[in-house]
Formats: C-alpha cells, sequence, structure tokens
C-alpha cells in the first residue's frame, strides 16, 4: 500500500499539473488574443498606407493643375506626369482584374 507520504507527494504534483494546464491554457488564450490584436494592427496598417498613397496622388493632382494653369514651358513635364499617371492607373486596372 501506498504510504501518506506517497499519497501526499502524489497530491502535490496533482496540484502542481493542475496549475500548469490553467497556466497554458490562460497563455493559449492571451496568444490568441494578441495574434487578433496584431492582425487589427496590420489592417489599421494597410488602411493608413492606403489612406497615405490617396493623399499622395492627391498632392500630386493638385502639382499637376498648378503646372497645368502654370508656364506653358512645362508642357513636357506635364506629358511626362500624365503618361505616369496613366500608366499607375493602367496597373491598377490589372490589379483589379486579377
Amino acid at each position: 500500500m501506498a504510504s501518506s507520504q506517497q499519497l501526499a507527494q502524489l497530491d502535490r504534483l496533482e496540484r502542481q499539473v493542475n496549475t500548469l494546464v490553467s497556466a497554458y491554457q490562460r497563455l493559449r488564450e492571451e496568444l490568441a488574443d494578441a495574434q487578433t490584436t496584431v492582425e487589427q494592427l496590420r489592417a489599421d496598417v494597410r488602411d493608413r498606407e492606403r489612406q497615405l498613397k490617396d493623399f499622395q496622388n492627391q498632392e500630386n493632382i493638385v502639382k499637376l493643375v498648378n503646372t497645368i494653369a502654370g508656364e506653358p514651358a512645362n508642357v513636357n513635364e506635364l506629358k511626362l506626369r500624365l503618361n505616369e499617371y496613366i500608366r499607375e492607373i493602367d496597373k491598377c486596372l490589372a490589379y483589379l482584374r486579377e
């Protein structure tokens, strides 16, 4: 038969195992929460990058309008910018088709 000392040791081990299992489950939940937060932050970063690109495009359009309204000597620069925008639009359309 098992002695009372062995039973006490077995009870102590069981409590330790239960404590470790509880800690493991808590850490898994924390990890899941952290992963959700990371995905939300990544989505926020993508949204901010899109907003930044939109603002940059708006700035380029303003510069383009200023160029059109400005000196006629910048006609070549205007043509180059328009071609650049057309290429960018073509890339966007190709991306959307995928």
